[in-house]
């Protein structure tokens, strides 16, 4: 682990998870807590996470929120957990309780047509090997796995055609790690923070993640909680705590559960 700002000392973060009296956590799923894959129905969490996620949740001291870009419906039967967490999908437009309750904010009709009407142009994208993938309030085209050059024609398809469309429609571009989405502007993945702190006002928070998409939630924390960048390689990122998975992931997800422990808050 490396710190990499002054509050992301995990001592003493630690220290206060030990004492606080609620914690939430808060993950990414592809890249934090599984890798990636050319496929993403194939991604599955690191060795150990399951179990290490199982007992966080069993101890009932931890909100833990899963915050995606995925729709909730793909992402749920990945995750693999005895008991079902709190999910954020489509970077905040969805909602899916732990009992299965799931609720959707509605985007402008405008908007929604505007993904429609992209979703028609990437035949040249898909000639290519890329992938398109429709979700509720975006548009990702996908070019993990293909080599170099035929990822700099998907971008640069996706760059020129779609920059002009979305600046008509009022859409967004969003770069991430192996492709780019065309997003209804609204929601991200900082809302999610802010809505959290906001139902849990005296809770600590640490969110995990090592996507450009993550950068949001980074920025929303306050200065007591703890963003930690999730990533083989160091970028420039606003978080406070860089570790590399899965080794360090797996220490910092057991060192929470050793502090969350009631005999360690008391002693």
């Amino acid at each position: 682990m490396r710190i990499l700002r002054p509050g992301g000392d995990p001592a003493r973060f630690f220290g206060k998870l030990a004492q606080a009296p609620r914690a939430a956590l808060l993950l990414d799923f592809d890249g934090t807590l599984s890798r990636f894959e050319v496929d993403p129905a194939l991604a599955q969490p690191y060795p150990g996470v399951r179990a290490a996620l199982d007992a966080i949740m069993e101890q009932n001291r931890t909100r833990v929120v899963i915050v995606s870009g995925r729709w909730t419906r793909n992402l749920s039967p990945l995750l693999g957990l005895r008991q079902m967490p709190e999910i954020w999908g489509s970077h905040g437009w969805e909602r899916r309780s732990p009992q299965g309750r799931t609720e959707m904010a509605k985007p402008g009709e405008d908007a929604l047509r505007g993904l429609v009407e992209a979703d028609t142009w990437i035949e040249a994208v898909h000639a290519l090997g890329g992938r398109s993938e429709l979700k509720p309030a975006c548009l990702a085209i996908h070019w993990r796995g293909l080599d170099a050059r035929r990822a700099a024609e998907i971008s640069e398809i996706v760059t020129s055609n779609w920059a002009l469309h979305a600046r008509d429609t009022g859409l967004e571009l969003h770069p991430f790690d192996g492709g780019i989405e065309l997003r209804i502007p609204g929601r991200n993945k900082g809302d999610v923070v802010d809505l959290v702190r906001a139902e849990m006002p005296d809770g600590l928070l640490a969110y995990l993640g090592d996507d450009l998409t993550d950068e949001d939630a980074f920025r929303a924390l306050s200065a007591n909680d703890l963003g930690v960048l999730v990533r083989r390689e160091l970028r420039a990122t606003a978080a406070s705590l860089w570790l590399q998975p899965p080794g360090e992931l797996l220490e910092f997800l057991r060192r929470w559960v050793t502090v969350r422990e009631p005999h360690h808050a008391s002693a």
